[in-house]
């Protein structure tokens, strides 16, 4: 865990030694000067400020919780390119600063001590707040790569220790530090980290479909390196190096290593080339003449500029050859490697201890491909690698019991290709999927296509009424059928993705629009829900109703000619309730009615009516999943309706008693867990 957190380390004992120092000479001011009865002040700005970077960092994980696996990617891999902005502003700003940072925080603390209360809270909390969410922002993208936070969360609580630490005993006047040196130092190593921080957001980006090139690999040494092995743990820990790194990632570290440490090395030069000049005393009368010395005969040869950043550039090469050479160019210890193609598919597969394995699968072929790990009697799949390019090497882990093992390779545009099957014993049982082709999933579509297309000409009568209700000016009853109107389209929720821009207009919220609830592009449903609870008049509310029927019946008369994708139906089994959790149960889905309870009572209907269609395919493969879903969705289904009065009312999401808001968002929460595996094990795998 220590290689992830030394990045994290090295930015919390700087960002956290720059804040800690202002705040120092804040208090020390109001000790020294006896007005100790501001010093509240002082850590009320604090507080506020590390509320602040929490909160900054809770919406990053928030966000990317929300997105899809290529948005998450996108998202991150566009947050790290932002975070490698940041440090290096902020090496560039200290390397410029370090010499005057005493002066600069003394003359700031004074002019906050004569303006009062107020300008001392402004002045802590800018000065904790502006790190704050600068190491926020960096710690949350090298957890990221990390792929865990337990690491770089102990790094940065390290360094914020250490650097508070040092700037008590700075304010106790024990230390003395070097300031310029300290921030140089640092910012050499902190460059080669962005460095890092910017090839991992280069990966990031081309796996979520941003940047190009994402097959196409510079180096591939996974075939020759254990992953766990420390040496290759430590530096994929500390610089984000990979034994699989793209042309683009290699371009991007290497030309911001070039750059950046070349421009940093110059500048450290030119600040101590142009270092203000002591102050010297004055000469004393004398009638000897002063000693002078001579220049030494041999000066010591200055290093060329380029030097520190050449190497550093070749860092990779370096590192790459080394792990090659300790290698002896051969797999790592103990793992096997497979070749595959559509030529010869598992060559140099022989049968596999019992227990976990780590298979290195080398894509032998001229096309990029599927690889599998299958029972060839139930073709049930044990591990599978998704879209091995030509050339590279992979991992594929699966735990490997009693039973018959071989490999299938499904090649783009070829034919699915079948090793020589081994049979294991001597181990116990393990578990294998078995996969699920479009063909399987064919007649459940059928079936939930027939469901939407008639649950759509319900809204389009329902809607119809409450056109009508609002251009007879009849507003009290249009209050009455907004609900039932609106529960119909939320039954219908996996159908979400293939509507497409028609959800915006139906079912659109105010997030992201300028205006608010007065933007043009705010309608639909929750348009007329803000109106008829926000006293607006029928005839205000008149064009949306009208708007809002022809939209649905547009999407009606859509919906039978788009295409469905039979993958989108198991994900949507997660991915309905998903969106209630951080929609309806967030609040953030109410504009006045208050019948978000309403809205997850008809998800949770939506759902039920998928998981009936996918039963069959599901028990096939674990039925347990199934009947723990239908237990935590009785029990969640309960809590929901107890907040519905026998007049049809429901309590608003904002007046549920604590204990209740926590049971009904405890066991929602467990029902997404019973639902998680469904996707995966209804993945369509090309091994069927």
């Amino acid at each position: 865990m220590w290689d992830d957190a030394f990045p994290s380390f090295l930015i919390g004992l700087r960002e956290g030694l720059e804040a800690g120092l202002i705040v120092s000479v804040l208090v020390a001011t109001l000790v020294r000067s006896g007005d100790r009865a501001r010093l509240p002040h002082v850590w009320t700005g604090v507080a506020a400020a590390i509320g602040l970077s929490m909160s900054f960092g809770a919406i990053l994980t928030f966000t990317a919780a929300n997105l899809s696996g290529t948005g998450q990617e996108a998202f991150g891999g566009t947050l790290s390119l932002i975070a490698v902005v940041f440090v290096t502003a902020m090496v560039f700003w200290m390397r410029r600063s370090a010499r005057t940072f005493a002066g600069e925080i003394k003359e700031k603390v004074t002019a906050a001590l004569g303006m009062g209360a107020g300008v001392l809270i402004v002045t802590s909390f800018l000065a904790v707040g502006r790190e704050g969410l600068e190491t926020a922002l960096f710690l949350w993208t090298t957890a990221q790569a990390a792929g865990s936070s337990s690491g770089p969360l102990t790094g940065a609580a390290a360094g914020l220790l250490i650097a508070a630490g040092l700037c008590w005993g700075l304010y106790r006047r024990a230390l003395h530090i070097n300031l310029t040196r300290f921030f140089t130092i640092t910012g050499a190593v902190l460059i080669v980290i962005a460095a890092g921080v910017l090839g991992y957001g280069m990966r990031d980006l081309q796996e979520g479909g941003v940047l190009p090139g994402g097959t196409a690999y510079a180096f591939d040494l996974s075939a020759h390196l254990d992953p766990g092995s420390w040496y290759v743990t430590v530096v994929q820990g500390t610089l984000n190096l990979t034994p699989q790194m793209t042309w683009l990632q290699i371009a991007a570290y290497g030309a911001y290593l070039a750059v950046v440490m070349t421009l940093f090395v110059r500048g450290v030069r030119g600040v101590r080339g142009t270092a203000s000049p002591q102050p010297q005393p004055q000469p004393q009368p004398t009638t000897q003449p002063a000693p002078t010395k001579s220049a030494p005969a041999n000066p010591a040869p200055r290093i060329p500029r380029w030097t520190l950043p050449a190497a550093l550039v070749c860092l990779p090469a370096l590192v790459a050859g080394i792990a090659v050479v300790v290698s002896d160019g051969k797999p790592a210890s103990g793992t096997p490697v497979i070749e595959v193609s559509a030529a010869d598919c598992g060559k140099g597969f022989t049968a596999p201890k019992p227990g976990r394995q780590t298979f290195q699968v080398r894509n032998s072929g001229n096309r990029t491909s599927e690889i599998y790990l299958i029972d060839p009697v139930s073709n049930a799949v044990y591990g599978e690698v998704e879209g091995i390019a030509p050339g590279t090497t992979r991992a594929l882990i699966a735990t490997v019991g009693n039973g018959s093992y071989a490999w299938r390779c499904v090649p783009s545009g070829g034919k699915a290709v079948t090793s020589a099957a081994v049979t294991v014993s001597g181990g116990g049982s393990t578990k294998a999927v078995l996969p699920v082709s479009e063909k399987d999933l064919a007649a459940p579509l059928a079936a939930y296509r027939k469901y939407v297309d008639q649950g759509l000409a319900d809204l389009l009568a329902k809607t119809g009424a409450l056109q009508r209700d609002i251009d007879a000016r009849k507003l009290y009853k249009a209050r009455s059928d907004w609900l039932p109107a609106h529960e119909q389209y939320a039954s219908l929720g996996a159908a979400y993705g293939t509507f497409g821009d028609w959800d915006a207009k139906i079912n659109g919220r105010t997030a992201g629009l300028a205006g608010g609830v007065d933007d043009p592009a705010f309608t639909g449903f929750h348009r007329i829900e803000y109106g008829l609870w926000h006293g607006e008049s029928a005839s205000a509310l008149a064009p949306y109703a009208k708007r809002l029927t022809s939209d649905v019946a547009a999407l009606r008369e859509d919906f039978p000619k788009e295409d469905f994708d039979p993958g989108d139906l198991p994900l949507r089994t997660h991915e309905i309730l998903e969106n209630t959790l951080h929609r309806e149960l967030s609040g953030s889905a109410d504009y006045g009615s208050g019948t978000e309870l309403a809205t997850t009572e008809a998800n949770l209907d939506g759902t039920r009516e998928l998981l009936s269609l996918l039963r069959p395919l599901i028990d096939k493969r674990d039925a347990e999943v199934t009947s723990d879903a239908d237990t935590w969705m009785r029990r969640t289904e309960r809590l929901v309706l107890a907040q519905r009065g026998k007049d049809g009312s429901w309590t608003p999401l904002g007046k549920l008693s604590t204990v209740d808001r926590q049971r009904l968002d405890g066991s929602l929460g467990q029902l997404l867990e019973e639902l998680a595996p469904i996707p995966d094990l209804l993945e369509i795998r090309k091994a069927a």
